[in-house]
């Protein structure tokens, strides 16, 4: 990532510093184990995760992992509430490598395309795309009609990476702890984080 030059207050002393932040959005949507699984990942590699999770997210983790955005705060460096529109993620000012939605649902997907952002979540991904910082959509919908589409054109147009949460048979998964695995380490792929995750293709044998 390129290094950023921040001045200090401290007689306007320039300093360089490459910040290792990555905010990280867990939606409501099905696949809470994929934003779980992220923020392990993230710690092990020393990368600082923000995390926000919207209130349907609470909904999903407790019936799909059997815990709850408190049990979560540990993996995290920095844990905001949905609610809380003054975060330090609500700023542009706040350097980050961008953010991570996963799982990303149709709704957090269309307030976010739309600018019309209710919940720290899909405020900070805003504040992302308007910094022309990355933002990595999980999405986690299928079928999908029209509108959902056009919701996805527009979100790439404005410099989003759709990432639709789908298995990668190739690598031949033994447990659905493979398959997990292999999605998370492709998105952190996305921002340079190396995770050890992905089995890479190198060709047929």
């Amino acid at each position: 990532m390129t290094k950023t030059l921040i001045k200090t207050t401290n007689g306007g002393k320039v300093t360089e510093r490459e910040p290792r932040r990555l905010i990280v959005g867990i939606s409501g949507a099905s696949g809470a184990m994929y934003g779980v699984r992220a923020l392990q990942t993230l710690r092990q590699c020393g990368v600082e995760a923000h995390l926000v999770v919207s209130k349907a997210a609470e909904l999903t983790l407790k019936h799909e992992v059997g815990s709850s955005s408190v049990a979560l705060r540990e993996l995290a460096h920095a844990w905001y509430p949905a609610s809380d529109i003054g975060a330090a993620i609500s700023s542009g000012s706040f350097i980050t490598m961008g953010m991570l939605v996963l799982p990303c649902s149709v709704r957090t997907m269309s307030e976010i395309c739309t600018g019309v952002t209710s919940s720290l979540l899909s405020r900070a991904a805003d504040v992302v795309l308007k910094e022309r910082r990355r933002l990595v959509l999980g999405i986690r919908e299928t079928p999908l009609h029209t509108g959902h589409l056009r919701t996805m054109t527009n979100l790439s147009e404005m410099g989003a990476i759709i990432a639709p949460i789908v298995p990668a048979l190739y690598a031949l998964p033994q447990s659905l702890d493979d398959v997990v695995d292999h999605t998370v380490g492709r998105l952190l792929d996305l921002f340079g984080v190396d995770n050890g995750l992905v089995k890479r293709w190198t060709g047929r044998p």
